[in-house]
Order: C-alpha cells, then structure tokens, then sequence
C-alpha cells in the first residue's frame, strides 16, 4: 500500500485545520469529515463562511447535510440546546460488553 494512501485521513485532518484555524473551537468543530457549526448570534454568517470552502476546492454533499437542529449526534455526544451528554446508547453498549466479559472470564 501506497504510503500516500495509508496517510490520507491525517493529510486531509491537516489541511481542514489549516483552511479553518481562525474559526476552530470559536463556531466549528471537525473531526475528519464530519463537521458541527454550533449556534452563535451570527449563524447564517458562519454557515456562508464554511460553505465558501469550494474556493478551496472543498466541497459539502448537500444530502448529508443537515441545518438548524435541536439536537445532533457528534463523536459520541448527544448536543442539546441545554447542554451535552454522551450518547446513552453507546453508554449501554460499553455497559453490555463489560458484562459479557466479565461474566465469560468468571
């Protein structure tokens, strides 16, 4: 395997770092591609900033896209209006595991 090819995602994470950098924690958040513009009071602003990405030959498959939500799954976090919680599904996933092994082992 190309060793291009085996760096791919850690290229693109750095490129997508560096184009973002000035808005990074302020109003975006990117892990990969995936990509949260969280609410601010400029909003619409931010999105035709992040969107303007195609001048950097970046482009957004509209389909996955999705605006103006009260909630969103993220990284394993459930993102509310009021706050953040991990994703209880995932909580009872690792909780289900930890039994099983443990009652394997016993």
């Amino acid at each position: 395997m190309s060793f291009r090819v085996t760096n791919a995602p850690t290229i693109f994470m750095n490129y997508m770092s560096r184009i973002f950098h000035p808005f990074l924690d302020k109003f975006i958040v990117m892990f990969i591609n995936d990509t949260l513009i969280y609410y601010s009071r400029s909003h619409e602003e931010h999105l035709r900033l992040v969107i303007g990405m195609k001048e950097k030959k970046l482009y957004a498959k509209l389909s996955k896209c999705e605006f103006w939500l009260k909630k969103v799954n993220f990284l394993g976090h459930v993102i509310l209006t009021d706050g953040i919680v991990i994703d209880p599904a995932k909580t009872l996933v690792s909780l289900l595991r930890f039994t099983m092994m443990h009652h394997t082992k016993g």
